[in-house]
């Protein structure tokens, strides 16, 4: 009974605290960096407050399912903002497109398994680490690049851990805990990651890539601020600060 009250009395102060806020963003963990410096830009512009919750993409999809207040999705793969719109949650006009998400291998600097493609991933005694398959939008891929190289049986054994965000990922990496991770190839302009990984890049052909969409929500507390904010992040300004962050411009 404790733990749930103690439960209901965080999710009261968290809805409370979004409720208090001029504007609701919910995002994919991966994009935080960008996303944060677009919600001081336009905070100090509009001179506003901006409560922007990171999660994993399915994360934020189920809040967002499940009644939460929420003016802008911005998930990391569009295969939500899609389910989004299937339900109604989103408004279709609305979306926009932004940015792609492209896998890539990491690996910790100097690269001691000398890991150099997909292939070695299911090499014998390596560790692996990828996102929950059913949290972060790159636990997904990951698992459907695995399953399109025919890979994905030989991996699970090598598998150390499923982490719940691309940014645990990077941590693993970068501290030497795995050999290899699959993470998206813009979190190498992190600072958690610089000088600490390596890149392996996946060729196109065997790699599957992601595009990123704002949108406003249906139900949206904040109509008129949030379709500025969501013209703002697709603008020739917020398409800059998202490729500083490594991001490359969506392409249909």
């Amino acid at each position: 009974m404790k733990k749930i009250l103690m439960f209901v009395a965080v999710l009261i102060f968290w809805t409370g605290q979004c409720i208090a806020a001029d504007l609701i963003v919910f995002s994919g963990a991966g994009l935080m960096k960008p996303m944060e410096e677009m919600r001081q830009n336009f905070e100090s512009n509009h001179n506003v407050e901006i409560d922007v919750h990171y999660g994993s993409s399915g994360e934020i999809f189920a809040q967002v399912a499940s009644g939460q207040p929420c003016d802008i999705l911005i998930p990391g793969a569009e295969k939500y903002t899609q389910d989004a719109l299937k339900n109604g949650w989103v408004i279709e006009e609305t979306i926009r497109p932004l940015v792609r998400h492209i896998p890539v291998i990491a690996v910790p600097k100097g690269n001691p398994a000398g890991i150099k493609s997909l292939d070695d991933l299911a090499r014998s005694g390596v560790r692996v680490a990828i996102g929950d398959p059913k949290a972060p939008a790159i636990g997904r891929v990951s698992k459907q690049i695995l399953i399109k190289n025919e890979l994905w049986e030989n991996v699970t054994s090598n598998i150390s851990v499923y982490a719940p965000t691309v940014n645990q990922l990077l941590i693993y990496v970068a501290l030497g805990q795995v050999d290899a991770a699959m993470i998206w190839g813009d979190l190498v302009t992190w600072a958690e990651g610089k000088g600490k990984l390596d890149v392996i890049h996946i060729a196109e052909n065997r790699n599957i890539i992601n595009n990123i969409p704002t949108a406003v929500c249906t139900t949206a507390p904040h109509m008129d601020l949030a379709t500025q904010f969501n013209d703002y992040v697709s603008s020739p300004e917020g398409l800059a600060i998202w490729e500083k962050w490594g991001f490359e411009r969506w392409r249909p």
